[in-house]
């Protein structure tokens, strides 16, 4: 459980961090208060992604281990 989280909590890092940047960026442009905007965003995601990481993250790999049911592992 705790290498779970660990990568919850730095894939949620990363994701929401690129996410925000970029959407952050094509709809208000590199402002004057693009920074302050961006760090609001990206703590709000942030706690949003965690949960919805270890949430979804189980269901997602059983499903992929379903599609690749058949094949050897490598």
């Amino acid at each position: 459980m705790k290498k779970k989280l660990t990568f919850a909590f730095i894939m949620a890092i990363f994701t929401t961090g690129i996410v925000t940047f970029a959407a952050i960026s094509v709809n208000l442009g590199f402002s004057e208060n693009f920074l302050e905007v961006w760090l609001k965003s990206w703590g709000l995601s942030y706690l949003v992604a965690i949960p919805a990481i270890l949430i979804i993250a189980p269901k997602v790999q059983a499903f992929v281990d379903y599609l690749f049911e058949g094949e050897n592992k490598n």
